[in-house]
């Protein structure tokens, strides 16, 4: 499932390329019966929230939510689709076919509102305040859940996945298994902070990087995570095995030894 660093670099194509401008929008697999309604009409704004993407358009905000099998296709010129294309977006010479997305429904304006206040802080929102950074260290404070199931709740914390879970969690040197309540709110800030910096790399490079000296640069797959689908293999700080895990379905992964 793409995470929230990919929905993010979504949000920006579209302003990019559609917005501002009257935009055809048509369901070439007839599923999205609501095309109609706001094809034609004006990009008003695109945005993500987490895994959320939110076009706006003047009459309607379309909801899209990729979920695990959806993604995108993109286009300079326009081509017949091919497979099964949700929703198709043309634009200027410009193309976007969606396909097979757990979400794409259109909502009126109100109900945005209603829909996000259910979303947890977005790291790559903006917080000039900090009053997002708080509103994660408080609902992780005072939870006495697992920390590694807390920051996969879209409504702790929005747009982390298992993979930023996972190298996170190694970085700030935190056992998955301990409770929310029990971890020092400084280090629980450092984790949102970390986050920032991680996510934002994320949408400029359009690849997660975690490591260390790793950052910056060209990186080959294997070198770009701590623990990430590392099970078996020493770890890259202690040298102990890399263990595995299912923590609520999704499969975990973490050092016994730097994560204490």
């Amino acid at each position: 499932m793409p995470e929230g660093h990919t929905v993010h670099r979504t949000a920006g194509q579209f302003r990019k390329h559609f917005q501002g401008q009257p935009v055809t929008v048509t369901s070439p697999q007839g599923r999205f019966t609501d095309a109609s309604a706001i094809s034609g009409t004006k990009l008003l704004k695109a945005e993500a929230w987490g895994k959320q993407l939110f076009l706006t358009f003047e009459p309607a905000v379309l909801r899209i939510h990729l979920g695990i099998y959806g993604k995108w296709g993109w286009s300079a010129s326009h081509v017949e689709p091919k497979g099964q294309v949700r929703a198709r977006f043309e634009a200027t010479g410009q193309l976007a076919d969606l396909r097979g997305p757990t979400a794409c429904e259109l909502l009126y304006f109100d109900e945005v509102g209603l829909l996000t206040a259910k979303l947890g802080p977005d790291p790559l929102r903006p917080d000039i305040d900090g009053a997002e950074r708080s509103r994660f260290v408080e609902r992780v404070s005072r939870s006495r859940v697992s920390v590694g199931q807390l920051l996969m709740d879209q409504s702790v914390l929005a747009g982390v996945g298992n993979v930023y879970r996972a190298e996170l969690l190694f970085r700030a040197g935190i056992n998955p298994y301990t409770p929310g309540a029990t971890i020092p709110a400084e280090l629980i800030g450092q984790v949102w902070d970390d986050a920032v910096q991680l996510m934002s790399i994320g949408v400029k490079r359009g690849i997660m990087l975690t490591r260390e000296g790793h950052l910056k640069g060209q990186v080959k797959k294997d070198d770009r995570y701590y623990v990430y689908k590392r099970e078996g293999l020493p770890c890259r700080e202690c040298g102990k095995e890399i263990s595995i895990a299912i923590m609520a379905t999704r499969k975990l992964y973490w050092c016994g030894v730097c994560q204490r």
